[in-house]
């Protein structure tokens, strides 16, 4: 079947559909199956699909109440609860447009988000987020009402109202008038706004990507055909509704499959979620996925006992030969299956459970290229991830491995129906359904975006081998240009150092000038167990930074790195910061990716120090 033909059968499946009803449809034939759970001292509380659509459509009568349009924009802040969703999905019935703000985003830069969109409402969570917003409210003129999920931190005023208020009004309009909420969304389209997204912000003030119904359907139905997971799986979400995978996976591929999702609203929490959930599917930005393996990692260098290191490292190589002769072109023989079954059944398993990703039929990654080093780590524990490729702009995920067909370092192959080319230059030029018709009042960055031709032109530099697989290779503006006019990309040195356990980030630097030079920060949560496996008695991040083991094995990880690099690639000089870089410190976006100018600011003069220090 052709790229046309997928298309046109895509088409079909999804024709006249809304997530409106999507979620009608699974509310009748799932009813009394759990939809979200939310854990709150210590237990668990659960929505069905009926409990979910019931709530969904009083939501909506609270919008109705408060004087909510067909277009206006209701603006969420709030960390993964079922609230969230409610209010996501009460506005969508309602005819608005929700839009999930990053709650890592300081006081100017809600007010650019909410201005620029023209929030009407705002649904926020509690004191945290309040402070956030209420330095700014006197910019937000149109800002007509602030509903606030905690009780005891909403302000006095008319311009506030409690989430348990607002709900009950709701459901006293739902009762008296029933008719009025189902013609608003049935009058919702397929081609309508199903939600606003900004991106990050990397390069710049975010864009508000326009995702239509239609296009997040799209995606559900791709994403659902390559699928290997049970019926009804259960996952678990933990990162923000803001980005367009955990709105993907945790929102509207639940709402068409009927899933059991349980929210993880603080990821400091998330080993013990998964623990408790064992989920069948589980979705990680590449830093989540690097912070698990070196967790793995510095719990196994501090093991004492030989024979169980021995034996780990035999179940390890058995785990990787396994997934390896899967791989595209591989053989998997009789001998290296027999071998995996044993070092599952005695090692593996067991470790896995510890994770609590014993049960887990589907792994996946995105945001960015998982280093291929952490890729194969995980094969050695018998977990395949597969790593996809998408944007904001694309809906999430265009192009991915599966089980049937994958090669680790790539991120697969383009879904059925999606095209996908290389530009002149390498760039990546993408087709399809699940591409926006653009960014919300900003023709130029549009006109930017999507060619005459209608090809989205992601930004990314790929390629793609003999067999159809794409590995990214970078940014495209952020390519490293050295002054003898070599061309490197930054990621794939910075994934070389962060393979060591004890490197939290890395930035490479050497545009226009002679050498490559990286800023290196520790790792958080590895450091202290490092240092006291290695007699240092500190756990102090800024004084571990300059003592002096810390330095010579920091020194080691730059010097393995090297030793797999290109010898314009390597790493001439580098410095060990004190400090973590995070969201709140700006140095990296809400999805954990690296704010290189941001960084290149914050640090110029360490970066100059490399130079001429």
């Amino acid at each position: 079947m052709g790229i046309q033909e997928q298309r046109a059968d895509l088409d079909r499946a999804v024709a006249g559909r809304t997530i409106c009803t999507a979620l009608a449809a699974t509310a009748a034939r799932h009813g009394a199956r759990p939809a979200y759970s939310d854990r709150t001292g210590g237990e668990w509380s659960t929505l069905t699909w009926a409990d979910t659509r019931t709530r969904a459509l009083e939501t909506a009568a609270g919008f109705a109440a408060l004087g909510l349009e067909p277009g206006d924009v209701v603006a969420l802040m709030m960390p993964n609860r079922s609230e969230h969703v409610l209010a996501d999905l009460g506005a969508v019935h309602a005819g608005g447009v929700p839009t999930t703000v990053y709650a890592t985003l300081a006081p100017d830069q809600v007010a650019f988000v909410a201005g620029h969109c023209s929030a009407r409402y705002a649904v926020l969570d509690g004191a945290d987020q309040l402070g956030r917003w209420l330095p700014v409210l006197d910019r937000l003129p149109g800002l007509r009402k602030i509903i606030v999920v905690d009780a005891g931190a909403c302000p006095p005023g008319d311009r506030f109202l409690t989430w348990d208020a607002f709900t009950e009004l709701g459901r006293r309009e739902l009762a008296a008038d029933p008719l009025a909420i189902d013609r608003r969304w049935q009058a919702v389209g397929p081609g309508d706004t199903v939600t606003l997204l900004y991106t990050s912000g990397t390069t710049g003030d975010p864009k508000g990507v326009l995702i239509t119904h239609s296009m997040v359907l799209h995606e559900a139905e791709m994403v659902e055909r390559s699928s290997v997971l049970p019926e009804h799986p259960a996952g678990v979400s933990y990162l923000p509704f803001a980005h367009i995978a955990d709105r993907v996976l945790s929102y509207y591929l639940p709402v068409r499959l009927a899933s059991h999702v349980h929210f993880c609203p603080d990821p400091a929490q998330l080993t013990t979620i998964l623990g408790e959930v064992r989920p069948h599917s589980f979705f990680g930005v590449p830093r989540v996925w690097e912070k698990i393996m070196a967790g793995i990692q510095a719990v196994l260098s501090a093991e004492q006992d030989e024979a169980k290191k021995r034996a780990v490292s035999a179940a390890l190589d058995a785990g990787r030969a396994y997934v390896a002769a899967q791989e595209h072109g591989g053989t998997l023989t009789p001998q290296i299956t027999e071998a995996f079954e044993r070092a599952d059944q005695a090692v593996l398993t067991p470790m896995r459970a510890l994770l609590g990703l014993d049960r887990v039929r589907q792994a996946s990654s995105a945001a960015a290229p998982l280093p291929v080093e952490v890729a194969r780590f995980f094969a050695g524990l018998g977990l395949k991830i597969f790593d996809a490729y998408g944007m904001t702009e694309t809906t999430g995920a265009i192009t991915a491995n599966l089980a049937d067909s994958f090669k680790l370092g790539t991120v697969g192959r383009p879904f059925p129906g999606v095209e996908l080319k290389l530009a002149d230059d390498g760039e990546i030029l993408v087709r399809g359904a699940t591409c926006t018709p653009g960014y919300l009042d900003r023709p130029d960055a549009t006109a930017d975006l999507i060619d005459a031709d209608g090809w989205v032109h992601t930004g990314d530099v790929g390629r793609l081998d003999g067999d159809g697989f794409l590995t990214v290779v970078d940014r495209k503006k952020e390519l490293i240009i050295t002054a003898g006019g070599e061309n490197i990309a930054p990621s794939l040195v910075e994934n070389r150092l962060k393979e060591h356990p004890l490197i939290g980030q890395a930035l490479a630097f050497g545009d226009r000038r002679p050498y490559v030079v990286a800023l290196i920060t520790l790792d958080g949560e590895v450091a202290p167990v490092w240092a006291a496996a290695h007699g240092v008695d500190t756990t102090d991040l800024a004084a571990l930074a300059d003592h002096p083991l810390v330095l010579e094995e920091v020194a080691r990880a730059v010097e393995d790195a090297n030793a797999r690099l290109a010898r314009v690639q390597q790493v001439k000089r580098w410095r060990l910061l004190t400090a973590e870089w995070t969201a709140e410190s700006e140095e990296l976006t809400p999805t954990l990716k690296l704010k290189r100018r941001v960084v290149h600011t914050k640090y110029a003069a360490d970066i100059d120090a490399l130079y001429t220090g």
